[in-house]
């Protein structure tokens, strides 16, 4: 049986993160690795230009049973952190949109700079773990064989993105020590619809993307909507799913520059003899502008001209635009998820260390843990935070 000061279970963002932060402070450090290849969302991330973080990492920006949970990670290794790290090996990065940073030389040269930093580290690639005991520390046995640790740490993410080999081992480890779990379901993921909302609203109009709010439990996001041919999806849409639940509507402001009841009113008097759908067809395409004009409202309304309709039914279908309200039948589930919401309940771990309170020696980190951020490289900045606070202390 083969002792390592420190065992990571996990080689991605955290796990690596944590095994450089271990190894500056010459602890011996085993990575466990049960796939083929380390890294692997770093490299499919961004279209494989790696959006490594944002330069508007703030608290508020995840989402935690616990929101003041990820503060102190966050505060002392920040974004211009991870920034520093990345220029130390001459990566160039640029602003892509709202604060998204994304490597010129891409995702492989962001994951060759972690590994430069885990060079002394022992790393066992096709390694599963069947077992872990307390004794004397912790005992791993894997296919391969048995090792020993003081300081375990979990870094196995969650089960989005299945096909690449994730799954809730770091739930079940967690209970396994009597820890408190808050179960992964699907974040950052497209929204489903019921066939009778996608044969009225979506059918034939895939591919089409407009400018929206979303509005869910009482969070707003602002950015391209996306329709798809089992619903919804776009930046907008994936942000707000992180904070749907089942059987939730959410709230489409297709309009959100404009009052559209009060537009439509005035257009009404300026150019009454235009048909409705061609006015729409000046913020929409013109097949969308139609689907609108004839399905927000149990009127069908596209080829009627202004002046041929009653104001009170011009100020409802104003109305339906800046407020159009459905509700979603669920999501294209984990395979299509960029992350997970849940994980190891913050009450059980240190915000410092990312220990167990419960089980000394034992860690969570990166989405293991019960924070999920925002789309735009708010988690791999929750990953790069948590896995350097652990390695501070393993």
């Amino acid at each position: 049986m083969k002792y390592y000061d420190v065992i990571i279970i996990g080689a991605g963002a955290a796990g690596l993160m944590c095994a450089a932060e271990a190894l500056k402070r010459n602890r011996s450090v085993l990575i466990i690795e049960k796939s083929n290849k380390v890294g692997k969302k770093i490299l499919i991330s961004g279209g494989g230009r790696c959006n490594f973080t944002n330069l508007n990492i703030e608290p508020q920006a995840y989402l935690s049973k616990n929101p003041h949970f990820c503060k102190s990670a966050l505060s002392r290794y920040t974004q211009w952190d991870f920034i520093a790290l990345l220029e130390s090996f001459q990566l160039t990065w640029e602003e892509k949109k709202l604060g998204q940073l994304f490597c010129n030389q891409k995702a492989a040269a962001v994951l060759s700079s972690l590994l430069e930093n885990c060079q002394k580290a022992d790393i066992e690639l096709n390694t599963e773990v069947f077992a872990i005991k307390q004794e004397h520390g912790y005992v791993i046995s894997t296919n391969k064989r048995k090792y020993q640790t003081e300081s375990l740490v979990i870094a196995t993410g969650g089960p989005s993105i299945p096909k690449m080999g994730a799954t809730d081992f770091g739930l079940k480890v967690a209970k396994q020590f009597g820890l408190k779990t808050i179960s992964f379901k699907p974040g950052l993921v497209p929204l489903t619809f019921y066939q009778q909302d996608i044969n009225i609203y979506f059918k034939d109009l895939s591919g089409i993307s407009i400018d929206v709010t979303v509005i869910c439990d009482r969070t707003i996001f602002r950015e391209g909507m996306l329709i798809t041919h089992r619903g919804l999806s776009g930046p907008s849409i994936l942000q707000i799913s992180s904070y749907w639940n089942s059987g939730k509507p959410i709230e489409i402001n297709l309009l959100p520059d404009l009052n559209a009841a009060e537009y439509l009113l005035k257009m009404q008097q300026e150019r009454g003899t235009v048909l409705l759908k061609n006015i729409l067809s000046n913020f929409f395409p013109n097949r969308l502008s139609e689907r609108f004009a004839n399905t927000l409202t149990t009127k069908k309304l596209a080829n009627v001209t202004l002046s041929e309709i009653k104001k009170n039914d011009i100020k409802i279908f104003g109305s339906c635009l800046n407020n159009w309200i459905l509700t979603p039948s669920g999501t294209e589930g984990m395979r299509k998820a960029e992350v997970c919401v849940g994980g190891v309940d913050t009450d059980e771990l240190s915000s410092k260390t990312m220990e167990s309170n419960k089980e000394p020696g034992l860690y969570f980190i990166g989405e293991t843990v019960d924070v999920t951020g925002w789309l735009g490289g708010y988690n791999f900045q929750w990953a790069w935070s948590s896995g350097w606070a652990a390695g501070q202390i393993v």
